[in-house]
């Protein structure tokens, strides 16, 4: 037999090594899919890789034997023929396995490597001895394709298993990359084969079977390859729409899992049985209990606060007890999961509300409470009081109403200021609620130091009310404590009953403030009902306002001057200025009519600086005229004294008027002092003028006989009410002669008002007083009778 020698065909030589590049690219691309696919989809896939790839490198080899033309008819013998194209399945398959699982090191690299080497050499000889020619073999070079074989399966392997979860934006350019690497190496193991073949003319083997001829071998190749290339473009298509479905569910999962994990709100997954699935972060933050400790539990043990809302499917809120036993309100929200239109489950949301429900409780506190003292306000005294009236309807009870002022407080506020008088209230407060424990009552704040008291106890004048009234005012007028002086004060009480007094909130309450300022109208310090009788002088007092108001503007207001005298020669020694109203009906009226109420209304201001201009601008007048020169009497009120800058408004008065400094004289009252450092600094700032200071009322108030050392006082007035009973009472005369005294050693003047008799004045001359005044020597008089009783006489 002859050697015989064969030629190539490049063309069909260029296509085998395109088979090869496209066998290995769809490979390549096959081997992600499988990896991430479960199931019956990982098998269906792992099959038709395993038909791609190994027709593809079937194709490719048998299209390579095709390029090679030999001078002799060749056929081959379709056994061998089939075997080649199972083989070459299979080893593909192991190949795509290998490289899909989970386990894959350099143990099973190299194993699957070299069964895959030995499938696809068997599949190359198994092909070649498929040719009806005889062939033998160079055995250097077959080891070498069996070598090269190796390589390729190696190679071709670890690439699978590194681009198997590649998803970069350059996966493409890789594995196509990689594709011509391995067909490379494919096409390097066929045609080492084939050189190693030599092929012999002469009778080739004739057993008998079914034979493939050259043009029916073409066309099984080609439909080989188109159906390689079916696969490869089905593969291509259908991984590319899955890719971008596997990517949009991973984006959508990640934004799941991204929400649930990192939002703010508790969000815990249960399954339709009521177990537990997950916790996210924050329901662990919440509850205070981790996924793992809970994991598969029911849902019931958390405890029945979130669980126990469950079976109404909505919104609820719930008090939830954390394992460290602190306690939150929690706002949980169940929202039910369904997969393919049946319930898998609920979410339930929980978010943390404590301080929101806390925020609110704090909202509706203050709504219906004094936020300084902790009372009721107005909006919930309304409130109660219209429940009992309500009630009073339906079952014929009984109730009162109370409200309380405190006599002074504005002095203490203006004096001390507004955080001393703050403290002052809450003290007030504590007292009221302390006198009123045994009693059913209702305290309120209604504003400012006004108190209101609903009274359910009394069903008489003179039964639970009248008692604890008389428990508040005593309480109330023991001293208080404020910045290391005693401070005192009263409490004015008015009562309206119910349904004496009236059926309506408005009414009982008008009715209970008209009692109350006819108390403060008749000395405050006590309680007192109301009577039909008051609203006669409530409409007188409204109208005696509203003329107030107009005296000024109309000059109706006057002043009268009374005398002071020396009792060792009874000359003039100075004189006070008292206004007087002239009211167009009800004729001259004395400041006791109009000067609370000027001082309650806030007057006083415009009245006050009046008074004090026009005593200013007489005493002036008179010195001018030829009259004595002595001092004029001025009295402030608390309010005036206390104004802003008081030495420079009197100042002013003093230039207006042109009076000296020296012959004004201010009085003022204990209650005035209530301040230390603020009083006599306002003191000390107008003796430094010239302006000097008397005490008024001295002995009726609560101050510390301390301030007359500590302030710039020149003159005490004893108050007539010691004086009315000098004679009689043996107290009152050892009272005034204990001031005359004291005043002696402390190098102050002494002056006492309302003398009426002899014996009153011969006890003062007796105990030294020698200032004095009153109706003895001469009552207050209008400016042109002062002159014509006492100026004159003296002129002349």
């Amino acid at each position: 037999m002859d050697h015989v020698h064969g030629s190539y065909n490049l063309f069909l030589v260029a296509l085998s090594y395109i088979i090869a590049v496209t066998a290995s690219y769809s490979a390549l691309d096959l081997a992600g899919r499988i990896v991430t696919s479960r199931g019956k989809a990982r098998s269906i896939w792992l099959g038709c890789g395993a038909v791609s790839m190994g027709l593809g490198i079937w194709s490719m080899h048998f299209v390579g034997m095709l390029a090679f033309s030999l001078p002799m008819d060749v056929s081959y013998k379709f056994g061998p023929f089939v075997m080649s194209v199972l083989l070459a399945i299979a080893v593909s398959s192991v190949a795509l396995y290998t490289v899909s699982g989970t386990v894959f090191g350099a143990k099973q690299l190299v194993a699957a490597s070299a069964l895959m080497a030995a499938g696809i050499s068997g599949m190359h000889y198994i092909g070649m001895a498929a040719m009806t020619v005889q062939i033998t073999y160079n055995p250097m070079l077959v080891a070498l394709s069996v070598a090269i074989a190796i390589a390729a399966s190696l190679a071709a392997l670890w690439l699978l298993y590194v681009f198997r979860k590649n998803q970069s934006r350059y996966v493409v350019l890789y594995k196509l990359g990689c594709g011509t690497i391995m067909g490379a190496a494919i096409a390097g193991m066929h045609y080492t084969g084939m050189a190693a073949a030599t092929f012999r003319s002469g009778d080739g083997p004739t057993s008998g079977g079914m034979r493939i001829e050259p043009g029916m071998l073409a066309l099984i190749i080609s439909a080989g390859i188109l159906l390689t290339l079916g696969f490869t473009l089905f593969s291509v298509y259908v991984n590319k729409r899955l890719s971008q479905k596997d990517s949009a569910i991973k984006q959508h999962e990640r934004w799941y899992r991204s929400l649930y994990e990192n939002n703010s709100d508790g969000i815990i997954s249960i399954d339709t049985q009521g177990k537990i699935i997950s916790f996210n972060p924050a329901a662990s933050i919440l509850t205070g209990f981790t996924e793992a400790e809970y994991k598969d539990a029911p849902i019931a043990s958390l405890g029945s606060g979130i669980a126990g809302g469950l079976s109404a499917d909505s919104s609820y809120e719930t008090t939830f007890v954390r394992n460290d036993n602190s306690r939150v309100e929690l706002s949980v929200n169940p929202v039910p999961v369904e997969i393919d239109g049946e319930a898998a489950g609920t979410h339930l949301l929980i978010k943390d509300i404590t301080e929101e429900k806390r925020s609110k409780q704090m909202i509706h506190y203050l709504a219906y409470h004094d936020e300084l003292t902790g009372l009721p306000n107005r909006r919930k005294f309304n409130q109660l009081l219209a429940e009992a009236i309500e009630d009073g309807e339906r079952r014929g009870s009984r109730f009162s109403v109370m409200i309380l002022d405190i006599d002074r407080f504005k002095l203490i506020n203006d004096s001390l200021g507004h955080t001393c008088g703050d403290m002052f209230l809450k003290e007030v407060s504590e007292r009221l609620l302390l006198s009123a424990e045994g009693f059913d009552v209702s305290i309120a704040r209604m504003g400012g130091d006004e108190f209101t008291i609903l009274c359910r106890s009394g069903q008489e004048y003179s039964g639970d009310t009248a008692r604890l009234a008389d428990r508040i005012i005593q309480s109330v007028q023991v001293p208080y404590r404020i910045k290391d002086n005693d401070y005192y004060v009263t409490a004015s009480i008015g009562i309206a009953a119910y349904p004496d007094h009236g059926l309506m909130s408005e009414i009982l309450l008008r009715n209970a403030d008209t009692a109350m300022y006819e108390v403060k109208k008749h000395g405050k310090n006590g309680y007192r009902y109301y009577s039909h009788e008051l609203d006669s002088g409530l409409a007188e007092k409204m109208e005696l306002e509203a003329d107030l108001r107009k005296a000024l503007e109309r000059d109706e207001l006057t002043v009268h001057y009374q005398p002071q005298f020396d009792t060792s020669d009874r000359s003039m020694i100075g004189i006070e200025a008292l206004v007087r109203w002239n009211h167009p009906a009800r004729g001259l009226l004395y400041p006791k009519t109009f000067i609370p109420l000027a001082e309650e209304t806030g007057l006083i201001y415009d009245l006050g600086t009046w008074v004090l201009r026009e005593a200013c601008r007489q005493m002036k007048d008179w010195h001018d005229g030829g009259g004595p020169r002595i001092p004029v009497s001025v009295n402030l009120s608390s309010l005036q004294f206390h104004q802003n800058n008081l030495v420079g408004y009197v100042t002013r008065i003093l230039e207006e008027t042109g009076l000296a400094p020296e012959y004004l004289v201010l009085e003022i009252t204990e209650s005035m002092m209530m301040d230390p450092a603020t009083s006599k600094a306002i003191l000390d700032d107008l003796a430094r003028l010239g302006i000097r200071i008397s005490l008024d009322d001295f002995g009726t108030g609560y101050s510390s006989l301390s301030y007359l050392r500590q302030f710039p006082i020149h003159k005490l007035k004893i108050d007539r009410s010691f004086i009315a009973d000098i004679t009689m009472n043996d107290n009152d005369k050892a009272i005034v002669e204990t001031i005359i005294s004291m005043a002696r050693h402390l190098n102050m003047n002494v002056i006492a008002e309302g003398i009426e008799t002899e014996d009153q004045l011969e006890i003062l001359k007796a105990n030294a007083c020698k200032e004095i005044q009153g109706y003895y020597f001469s009552r207050p008089l209008p400016p042109d009778e002062l002159e014509k009783t006492f100026w004159t006489p003296i002129q002349a």
